[in-house]
């Protein structure tokens, strides 16, 4: 293990931290409110610190394989998030540290939970740190520090690969700070349209900016107590179209820049993904049709609870644990399906879903035809035996985690539902479950320890579980010899 360039790495983490909290203090000085904007000052002097310290001295070896990217980036979110949770606390908005750090790791890994029951009476700055968080873990602190600075070396590719989301991660172009600098132009290009057509719409610019950042980065924090229940149809037509569209693979969105739309349009998984929606609108609209007016309306909350569930954004305009048994049910399994790789959301992946199921056929031709040559394919090419191998390494780990944070979970001694859903919901990044824990509740009865592991979920989950399951395996800690 290379410790210099993970320390260096670190470092920079702490410099973009500090910077990070350079817009919260604003919001605080913007509104008047003096006494949270020296908590976001003092944090920001911890940080720069901590920086000074781990930077000072130049690494030997820059050199960094897939051992330190995946140290590296579990390493890089836990301190965010550590870091990100102390002026919660210091401001005594969020007085106890280990609701503060459960608050702050769901808003990077944008997963939404929340143990906040009255998100109202928080400062703007708070609100505003909550959202903004969603927009930097949306596409990944690392990548952002990859298209600002001029690293070199094709082995900070190890970093876009242990931190960005999907079965396998390439360079769009040629160069990898190009390939960051192009995903965060489209990232920015998308969060500032959304943001004008809001305002269009007659959204607050405070609303509009914080709901932007929690849609980008497929969050789901909310900035009002009621949710997105008080916002205007238009204005929550608006969010649901961008949950949909940032739950797309955003290489689709680079093959449409270069002019290349028929390319872009043939993705299986993009294909797969609006298919799922447009299934799962058409049955939950049918089941919640007599609870509404009209059909539009059942309509249009079908489909923002849908394109909120599978891109894992996790925003609610009605509390749909009081839905039929099958709506839920739908809402359930897209809890796990999740949105597209290398998209925003979590979840599972369509893709992986789209591999698994193709393997399983695979598996059923072979049995049935033992001497023919069957090969999984997706987009018109064979998908590498790497690349299976390791969805269903994937899954296997994730069941693993699921299992052991549920019988954890349950100590607490709450009822099945509100457990499982839980764990499901932290795991897959998404937000709400049901139960205790649906759109109108919250985690704040859970125990400490029960929080701590829900929060290793909500990080395992974002980053793809190898990251944070490396941090346990003794050999990774091995000095590097020389």
């Amino acid at each position: 293990m290379n410790f210099q360039i993970v320390r260096y790495m670190l470092g920079y983490v702490c410099y973009f931290q500090t910077a990070f909290l350079a817009l919260p203090l604003m919001v605080s000085l913007l509104y008047g409110e003096h006494r949270v904007g020296w908590a976001y000052f003092g944090t920001m002097g911890l940080c720069a610190f901590l920086g000074i310290l781990l930077t000072f001295r130049q690494p030997t070896d820059k050199r960094m394989y897939s051992k330190e990217g995946l140290v590296t980036v579990a390493f890089s979110w836990i301190l965010l998030s550590m870091l990100g949770a102390v002026p919660f606390t210091i401001s005594g908005e969020i007085p106890s540290y280990v609701d503060a750090l459960f608050e702050t790791v769901s808003g990077f890994t944008t997963t939404g939970s929340s143990i906040l029951s009255d998100v109202g009476k928080m400062s703007y700055a708070g609100r505003f740190w909550r959202s903004f968080t969603h927009w930097v873990g949306g596409m990944g602190v690392l990548v952002f520090i990859l298209a600002i600075l001029p690293l070199k070396g094709g082995a900070f590719m190890n970093l876009m690969k242990a931190e960005s989301p999907g079965p396998s991660v390439n360079k769009l172009v040629p160069k990898l700070r190009d390939t960051a600098i192009f995903l965060y132009s489209i990232y920015m290009g998308m969060t500032l349209l959304q943001i004008v057509l809001l305002l269009f719409a007659g959204m607050p610019l405070f609303d509009a900016i914080t709901m932007t950042m929690g849609t980008a980065g497929t969050g789901g924090f909310a900035v009002r107590s009621d949710g997105l229940e008080g916002y205007t149809i238009l204005q929550q037509g608006i969010i649901a179209v961008f949950m949909v569209l940032f739950g797309v693979n955003f290489n689709t969105y680079f093959l449409m820049v270069k002019g290349k739309f028929k390319q872009a349009f043939k993705s299986e998984e993009v294909r797969v993904y609006l298919g799922i929606i447009g299934i799962s609108v058409a049955i939950i609209t049918v089941s919640i049709l007599p609870m509404f007016s009209n059909i539009f309306e059942a309509l249009h909350h079908a489909f923002f609870q849908v394109g909120s569930i599978i891109t894992t954004t996790g925003f609610a305009t009605k509390d749909f644990n009081l839905w039929p048994p099958i709506a839920r049910t739908v809402l359930m399994i897209l809890v796990f399906i999740g949105a597209c790789a290398g998209s925003t959301g979590g979840g599972i992946k369509v893709s992986r879903i789209i591999i698994m199921v193709k393997g399983i056929g695979k598996e059923v031709k072979t049995l049935t035809h033992p001497r023919s040559i069957n090969k999984v394919r997706m987009d018109g090419r064979t998908v590498e035996h790497e690349v299976v191998r390791s969805v269903n390494v994937y899954l296997a780990i994730y069941i693993l985690i699921f299992v052991g944070s549920l019988l954890i979970v349950t100590l607490d001694g709450k009822d099945l539902v509100t457990n499982f859903t839980s764990v499901a919901v932290t795991l897959n990044n998404i937000g709400p479950g049901l139960e205790v824990v649906g759109p109108m509740g919250n985690f704040s009865s859970f125990s400490n320890l029960s929080k701590l592991v829900l929060c290793f979920d909500m990080l395992a989950g974002r980053l793809e579980l190898l990251p944070m399951l490396m941090l346990f395996v003794p050999s990774v800690w091995k000095r590097k010899k020389g």
